[in-house]
């Protein structure tokens, strides 16, 4: 038996889990814009694990959406999972934001999903998945134009997944698409993920782990008014 604590803060949701072999006995989890994450994260994990009845001493593993997203939601989950892994000397597992969100279709009907989060402008992140979420292209953080994803398209019925979604609709025309503009990474689809990983011994270096970015992070401030 394992006893598996989810933590996904990639995005603007903040989602906590707590999973026993695989299947989730307790979430929490709000999507804001605000990214709360800071404030909310301790207090959901509180939550979860007194819903569940089950103590930190009692957790086998401690899994951690590790991105691409948010360069500060990822570094607030990515901390907080160290920093349980370290004190109560558990393994650390990471989970690719990306493919737990694909997880969250359950049609059969589509050849191809592509799980799209919103970056800047036109771009997004994305990867693409074939029925059975193996990789079929690598993350890749892309500018949306008439020519995405045609190649996928054109062999099979193809899904768009993600807040990235929304900037593909008015821009990509073809018959073979078809969108999912709602979903957001969630602690509920790491759950199996995370006992797969934990059942092949497929851990993090707690010390040297890293969020997967993808792309460096640019500080931004406001002009000085002339």
């Amino acid at each position: 038996m394992a006893w598996i604590l989810n933590l996904e803060t990639a995005t603007t949701n903040c989602s906590v889990s707590l999973a026993k072999d695989g299947k989730t006995t307790a979430i929490k989890e709000h999507d804001t814009p605000n990214y709360s994450h800071s404030e909310q994260l301790h207090v959901f994990i509180d939550d979860v694990l007194n819903k569940a009845a089950v103590s930190l001493s009692e957790l086998d593993a401690i899994a951690v959406s590790k991105g691409p997203g948010s360069y500060t939601g990822l570094r607030i989950g990515v901390s907080a999972a160290k920093g349980l892994c370290f004190s109560l000397d558990i393994p650390l597992i990471s989970i690719e934001t990306l493919k737990s969100m694909a997880s969250q279709s359950k049609s059969s009907e589509y050849d191809f999903v592509i799980p799209l989060l919103d970056a800047r402008r036109m771009e997004v992140y994305s990867k693409v998945f074939d029925i059975q979420f193996n990789e079929v292209r690598e993350t890749k953080a892309e500018i949306v134009d008439e020519s995405s994803f045609l190649e996928f398209t054109k062999k099979g019925k193809t899904l768009l997944i993600g807040s990235g979604a929304n900037k593909c609709k008015d821009v990509i025309i073809t018959d073979n698409l078809e969108y999912n503009f709602d979903a957001v990474p969630s602690a509920e689809q790491m759950s199996q993920l995370s006992y797969d990983k934990f059942q092949n011994h497929d851990f993090e270096d707690v010390a040297y782990f890293e969020p997967y970015y993808l792309k460096d992070f640019i500080l931004q401030t406001a002009q000085k008014k002339k």
